[in-house]
């Protein structure tokens, strides 16, 4: 169910950029709005020429997104046979979704020795190549479920948005953010690239922190490392 959610939210994505594309072709855009909101209002303001052309592929946008809110609807009662899931949605940035996923691709946290091996699980642990002249920054192997990997790095986007609620998972990534802004100035690399491989390494110790969770039943505690002589949990 969750797969088939995800090829549809793929296929609409497609459809909506094939629409933008078109329109921008002829000199004209789009009303900028979230892909759930796109249909044939959207429309409104285009020529008429271009609005005809375009209707029938902003219908099917439109169905699209009903079928996946239909979907949404399902997986919320899926995610209600699993008392887990809402442990893990104590985390802000983890919906339903996401933490139905999480517990449906794991299964059994207990296969598991330490949380930290979940990153390497799921494919966000980088790649290592190491010699005696250099120790080279790889990618991460891309190992393990795509479909949970790609969640999981949106729920960081959300933990590191502005505005999101602070937590030691957020301070971290603001910081390793910060680090590499200065790297930027200093020219010594893509600052693009730096902050893709932030968003990833959250993404991978959000995984460790949801495993740790489940695992240990806690209530969580956004700032549970920056209390007084609390130390870090490793990621």
């Amino acid at each position: 169910m969750i797969r088939a959610r995800a090829t549809l939210v793929e296929a609409r994505t497609k459809l909506i950029n094939a629409a933008r594309g078109l329109a921008k072709s002829l000199g004209e855009r789009l009303k900028a709005c979230e892909g759930g909101a796109v249909d044939e209002v959207t429309a409104e303001g285009l020529g008429a020429g271009l609005r005809q052309i375009l209707q029938p592929l902003l219908k099917s946008i439109g169905q699209m997104s009903e079928q996946i809110g239909e979907y949404d609807r399902q997986i919320q009662g899926l995610a209600s046979r699993y008392p887990e899931v809402e442990l893990l949605q104590q985390v802000y940035g983890v919906g339903t979704l996401v933490s139905t996923a999480f517990v449906l691709t794991i299964e059994d946290p207990g296969r598991f020795r330490h949380s930290r091996e979940v990153g390497g699980y799921l494919g966000m642990a980088p790649k290592r190549r190491d010699s005696s002249q250099s120790e080279p920054e790889l990618g991460i192997s891309k190992e393990g479920d795509r479909l949970l990997r790609a969640l999981l790095v949106q729920s960081a986007h959300c933990i590191l948005k502005r505005g999101a609620p602070d937590s030691d998972l957020r301070r971290w990534g603001r910081a390793k953010i910060e680090q590499a802004e200065k790297q930027v100035r200093g020219r010594k690399r893509s600052g693009k690239s730096v902050k893709k491989r932030v968003v990833v390494a959250v993404a991978r110790r959000l995984a460790v922190l949801l495993h740790r969770l489940w695992v240990n039943g806690e209530v969580y505690e956004p700032l549970h490392n920056h209390r007084p002589g609390t130390a870090e949990i490793a990621a």
